[in-house]
């Protein structure tokens, strides 16, 4: 007796959802833990993702995110407009908008200073091609050192030490905390103002006692951070922004 077993074709990696003449790439994933269909537009990289239940059916999902195009393209038209690091484009340091320049005469590394004006500017020297790196350089350096003052300001307060600290250009969360102590931060919250970039620090730290977001940890945050709420509000409002410089 021969015995035939059913197996699903596996689905695409990605399907197509047309509307109002512009076609969008909608990555495909299946998660066991998943109850619902749902689509995602991220608004850090503008990534579409559908998620499906690992039994719904696939011709179900592609209808469901055709059916959804308009939302898509509503979501799509929110996220920041990218502005590249090129001279004359205005980027926050700091959450101040420097304006960069490139002093193709100018020796030395880059810096924020004013322009002639008393405007602040980031002003990069060198080869023009090197522009854009060495502004992204330039801003790495003092996401590192602005976030390694907070947290050891910080964790001296906690008396628990950080055992690492490293940036990174993460676009799902903006800072994280492991079991060993090890904290990562995105290298983007040099662009906001220092009181969130504080905060940031403050919550990661809060996490070396408090491996969870129970009261007692949020207690905690807002012990080594009073502002806090303020700096949620302004991530709430502005973080996705972020996101668009470079």
């Amino acid at each position: 007796m021969r015995i035939s077993l059913f197996r699903r074709q596996p689905d695409p990696d990605r399907i197509e959802v047309v509307h109002a003449g512009t076609r969008y790439a909608v990555l495909v994933k299946r998660r066991a833990a998943a109850r619902r269909m749902t689509l995602r537009v991220s608004q850090a990289t503008g990534e579409i993702t559908l998620t499906l239940p690992e039994r719904a059916d696939f011709a179900a999902g592609r209808t469901f995110a055709e059916n959804h195009g308009g939302w898509i393209a509503a979501r799509m038209a929110k996220r920041p407009r990218p502005v590249p690091f090129e001279p004359g484009q205005s980027i926050p340091f700091r959450g101040v908008p420097h304006r960069i320049v490139h002093w193709s005469k100018a020796r030395g590394l880059t810096q924020a200073t004013r322009d002639a004006d008393g405007a602040p500017v980031i002003a990069v020297a060198g080869d023009a091609a090197h522009v854009a790196r060495r502004v992204k350089d330039f801003l790495r350096k003092h996401a590192l050192e602005d976030l390694e003052k907070a947290v050891r300001r910080h964790t001296a307060t906690l008396g628990i030490p950080a055992r690492k600290i490293t940036i990174r250009d993460t676009t799902s969360r903006w800072g994280s905390c492991s079991s060993q102590g090890h904290l990562s931060f995105s290298w983007r919250l040099i662009l906001a103002p220092a009181p969130v970039l504080d905060y940031l620090a403050a919550h990661e730290v809060a996490h070396l006692k408090e491996m969870n977001h129970s009261h007692r940890f949020w207690a905690l945050t807002h012990k080594l951070c009073p502002g806090t709420e303020a700096a949620e509000a302004w991530l709430k409002r502005h973080g996705a922004s972020l996101h668009g410089y470079g």
